[in-house]
């Protein structure tokens, strides 16, 4: 853009000395750079402007290309939907039916988990059994357990 060394910079100071005058030079210079910093803030604001409008754009176009995505699998699906009726009504064409929306389903009998009383079967084993046979006959926390199962030190 501007090409400004040192050398130009000084020289462009010394004029401005001569021309305005070391009193007014600080407040010049003050004014010069409030000025360029608006400047630089306000080119700053156009390039965010520009950048969120091409965003913009570009979302636009790809909300377009989903739209039409999710427009041809509609109609893939519908039109998947109406080869299938077809067939079934070509498959189903032959079949007595005593309603035509009626679909028979076979009567499957209720699940029975065949263990439904197991906590009067288990309180009616004798605990001695249970002390013989290793059955639990309480509750053992976590630390417990690993206390229990834990191996035995050999001295």
């Amino acid at each position: 853009m501007l090409d400004i060394g040192v050398t130009k910079l000084a020289i462009i100071g010394g004029i401005a000395l001569v021309v305005i005058g070391p009193e007014r030079l600080p407040s010049v210079a003050r004014t010069i750079g409030t000025m360029l910093g608006r400047a630089r803030r306000y080119v700053a604001d156009v390039k965010a402007e520009v950048n969120r409008s091409m965003e913009l754009d570009e979302l636009k176009k790809m909300k377009d290309t989903v739209e039409a995505a999710a427009r041809d699998v509609e109609q893939t699906v519908q039109t998947s939907a109406a080869d299938f009726e077809k067939s079934w009504s070509a498959t189903t064409e032959g079949l007595p039916q005593s309603d035509s929306n009626s679909i028979y389903i076979p009567r499957v009998p209720e699940y029975r988990h065949p263990r439904k009383n197991w906590r009067l079967k288990a309180g009616a084993t004798p605990q001695w059994y249970k002390a013989r046979s290793g059955t639990r006959t309480k509750a053992l926390s976590g630390a417990a357990r690993v206390a229990r199962f834990r191996p035995q030190k050999i001295s």
